[in-house]
């Protein structure tokens, strides 16, 4: 290709605050009845007078000190004028040549870094909806005036692909500092792309495509990918590229042209005479920077070196953070589990040789927690993310852990003791007692139940003594079924193998 990309992005996030950006009516993303979060302020009325919402601004500055941008020792909101439906002033309260924070990167998966240009905050619209098969169009204000904030990218970004990890890694960070849910569905977080295509080595960029109507990471990703061989194949062909806006049409996996692109000179700007300037000191930035929560990154670091998990479940605990933070509960609780046992050994301290067993507690824990909540969780209507209500308390799964450790519990009952718990929410060691199925060792008791298997499958021993090996697994089975999951799995591969071979 003799064509190469140059791709910024603008990317618009409704944050998390009680009341919205000038007035005092709830910042309710969720509210059900159109036109009901309103008041003369956000509404545009005449005499009416908006005030700043100090917790919006925190929020914000928050984000810009986590991808270490320039908190602006003054600031200033203005009018950017534009007339549109779903705009009930006439112009938006947002922010021009001095925005809140200034600079900034975010490093993205795989070791590169996008640029940032600038964070800054304003007041978002109302929402425009268009009931299929009519000719008119309603406005909801309920969203008119939700503090919103802009993060504005370099055009350092080259494929969908670096788009699709640079937006997933925004969504955790502004979910871990608690400034946004970030549901790009829920229209809470907005990406739009601009994009140019330009010839290889060429120091002159080509014309800006701005792509909008985006509501997922992969539409964003895919339509990023499309306009890139939408304008390349354009461009190979002699044709002119136009400034525009395009939307994506997820249908036909294409974007489509919506109206020509007006520049920063159409929206004339100019201070917003009725709020005053920002000022922030430097002990007023460093009180927040001192607040910031563990980050996705630290968490990644710390799980591995502290619980010694792999790549992949730390991935799974980062990313789902409620997950990750019910899985820290349990290692909590088996820590002390394992601590308890040591003291009532008589240790004063951990032997050398039992140090291991918290990591593989831990590993353990892991492990049922990844394969087993999903589907246990499914069956309630939640997701791994989602575990306010669930019966299986951190405490009760870690009991669950040490019983499987120390073999107290086959695999198979394990599994049935968990869905029980799930149910109940019952302790294990009551489920276990009730329902016994305590796992035995008993060589006496699982001697006769290989016997009667052996007995019952003449086929399967001829097999193993011809060599099929695994037939050794069928038989294994069967007896575990016998003993409905009881039998220490271990022992009776021994004593079957031991039988066989005096065949």
């Amino acid at each position: 290709m003799n064509y190469e990309p140059t791709i910024g992005l603008e990317i618009h996030v409704e944050l998390k605050t009680k009341t919205k950006m000038f007035c005092d009516c709830l910042n309710d993303p969720d509210e059900k009845h159109p036109n009901f979060n309103v008041c003369p302020t956000c509404m545009g009325h005449p005499g009416t007078l908006p005030t700043i919402n100090k917790e919006a601004v925190e929020k914000l500055l928050k984000v810009g000190l986590v991808l270490n941008s320039k908190v602006a020792e003054f600031s200033k909101f203005d009018r950017k004028n534009y007339f549109y439906p779903d705009l009930p002033k006439g112009y938006q309260i947002s922010q021009y040549d001095l925005p809140l924070c200034g600079g900034g990167e975010l490093e993205i998966e795989g070791g590169g870094k996008i640029n940032l240009e600038r964070i800054h905050l304003e007041e978002d619209t109302g929402r425009l909806l268009h009931p299929e098969g009519e000719k008119y169009t309603l406005v909801d204000f309920n969203r008119a005036g939700i503090p919103l904030m802009e993060l504005v990218t370099r055009p350092d970004l080259k494929s969908g692909k670096e788009i699709e990890k640079f937006a997933k890694e925004l969504q955790l960070i502004l979910r871990y500092l608690d400034v946004s849910d970030a549901d790009m569905e829920k229209g809470q977080m907005r990406i739009e792309v601009n994009i140019s295509i330009k010839k290889k080595g060429a120091k002159e960029l080509g014309t800006k495509v701005e792509i909008k109507n985006i509501n997922s990471v992969k539409a964003a990703s895919a339509a990023t990918d499309f306009e890139i061989k939408r304008q390349t194949e354009k461009l190979e062909k002699g044709e002119k590229i136009i400034q525009e806006t395009r939307g994506w049409d997820e249908n036909k996996d294409a974007t489509f042209s919506q109206r020509t692109k007006e520049g920063s000179a159409d929206y004339r700007y100019f201070p917003e005479p009725d709020l005053p300037p920002m000022k922030f000191s430097k002990d007023e930035v460093e009180e927040l920077r001192l607040g910031l929560p563990e980050l996705p990154a630290q968490r990644k670091e710390r799980f591995k070196k502290q619980y010694g998990l792999t790549n992949a479940q730390v991935e799974i605990f980062t990313i789902a953070k409620n997950f990750g933070d019910y899985y820290e509960s349990v290692a909590s609780e088996l820590d002390a589990a394992s601590m308890v046992t040591h003291l009532q050994k008589g240790y004063k301290d951990i032997p050398p040789a039992e140090k291991h067993l918290p990591a593989k507690l831990h590993a353990l824990a892991a492990n049922y927690m990844i394969t087993e909540f999903p589907p246990l969780l499914n069956m309630q209507g939640m997701e791994i993310n989602e575990l306010e209500g669930i019966k299986i308390t951190p405490e009760s799964f870690a009991e669950l852990m040490v019983m499987i450790f120390h073999e107290e519990l086959s695999s198979t009952n394990a599994k049935l003791v968990l869905k029980e718990i799930a149910e109940t929410g019952l302790h294990p060691s009551q489920i276990v007692k009730e329902k016994n199925l305590g796992q035995t060792s008993d060589i006496e008791e699982i001697g006769r139940a290989a016997d009667e298997i052996v007995t019952k499958n003449p086929k399967a021993v001829e097999d193993y003594k011809k060599g099929k090996v695994e037939t050794i697994k069928f038989l294994t089975g069967q007896v575990m079924a016998l003993t409905r999951g009881k039998a220490n799995p271990q022992i009776v591969s021994q004593l079957l193998k031991q039988k066989l071979s005096d065949f």
